[in-house]
């Protein structure tokens, strides 16, 4: 592996109080492909997302470099100038804009891409060939109407016209039918030939994958990285899924206290109708303080099995 173009070194972030990525670390070389994989939730958009600099998440802890320099505190137009790029998984409809005027707003913020005049004309009708597209759609509002192919396709457009130095795809093939993977697939490899740009792929499944040759596959459960490997480990996954990885130690203690909460509670519930049986004189209340003594011993046995119990009780 060559120099790190993209260094996530660290990272903590969250939304609102809520945690949701917890310690990654993650480097991506320049001209290399590399695919995020995970559950459902585990908190790959958030990554992407974090590294484009939304404003949806904040960074508690760590850094972001890229291309050597510093960008954890750049807002996201200055992280674009810089050669970073990022397609949305559910692009948003933007009306009274046409698409026209949304591309040529955009290369012009790229001075380096030198796209001006007839340059500029002769480079979208090019990009709009390659992905099968008329050029009816640049007078239509942006995303408006469009289908979720359709919007896929804008998003494509844009990664060829300004050529960043890496790409993140978050989730790019989903919704696509098989022609519309195609294209979106043949815009990728057009995009790695022209500039050999660099590919952080979001994805739970393989669809796109197949027609890509992978450096590296990263694993992501609830909001760690649990696992690295080259382009076989995608193949281990699609036969053993992703329970094989486990949960990161925090996720285990969470889990633990919740279930520990939970068993105390209803311990707590259980031992107030068998208090009003033993005062009533009523049968059956030994069994329900068995019933209530089960899950507190459950419980405690839950924080022991996660390392949060001491010698006095529970943390």
């Amino acid at each position: 592996m060559g120099e790190a173009l993209l260094n996530v070194k660290g990272i903590y972030a969250s939304a609102g109080d809520k945690t949701i990525l917890h310690d990654i670390n993650l480097d991506v070389p320049a001209g290399e492909t590399h695919v995020l994989m995970g559950p459902n939730g585990a908190g790959k958009s958030t990554l992407g997302k974090t590294i484009m600099g939304s404003p949806e998440y904040k960074v508690t802890q760590g850094t972001i470099t890229f291309n050597g320099d510093d960008i954890t505190k750049l807002s996201p137009d200055k992280r674009s100038r810089a050669g970073l790029f990022i397609s949305f998984q559910a692009p948003v409809e933007v009306p009274g804009v046409p698409l026209a005027s949304f591309l040529r707003s955009i290369a012009a913020q790229h001075k380096e891409l030198n796209l001006r005049g007839k340059r500029y004309k002769n480079r979208i009708a090019e990009i709009m060939d390659q992905l099968d597209m008329d050029e009816k759609y640049l007078t239509r509002e942006l995303n408006v109407g469009f289908s979720g192919g359709e919007k896929k396709k804008i998003e494509m457009m844009q990664l060829l016209l300004l050529q960043p130095k890496l790409a993140i795809l978050d989730e790019t093939d989903s919704g696509l039918d098989v022609d519309a993977l195609n294209v979106v697939s043949h815009a990728i490899q057009e995009y790695k030939k022209v500039c050999n740009g660099a590919l952080l792929i979001i994805t739970h499944n393989t669809r796109l994958i197949e027609h890509l040759d992978v450096d590296r596959t990263h694993v992501m459960v609830r909001g760690h990285i649990m696992a690295e490997g080259d382009g076989s480990l995608i193949d281990n996954i699609n036969k053993n899924g992703f329970e094989q990885f486990g949960l990161p130690d925090y996720a285990k203690k969470e889990d633990a206290e919740e279930a520990a909460a939970q068993a105390k509670a209803g311990a707590a519930d259980d031992e107030q109708p068998a208090q009003k049986g033993m005062f009533a004189g009523q049968g059956g209340a030994q069994g329900q303080t068995f019933d209530a003594d089960s899950a507190l011993k459950n419980a405690e046995a839950a924080l022991d099995a996660a390392g949060l119990k001491s010698k006095g009780g529970t943390k």
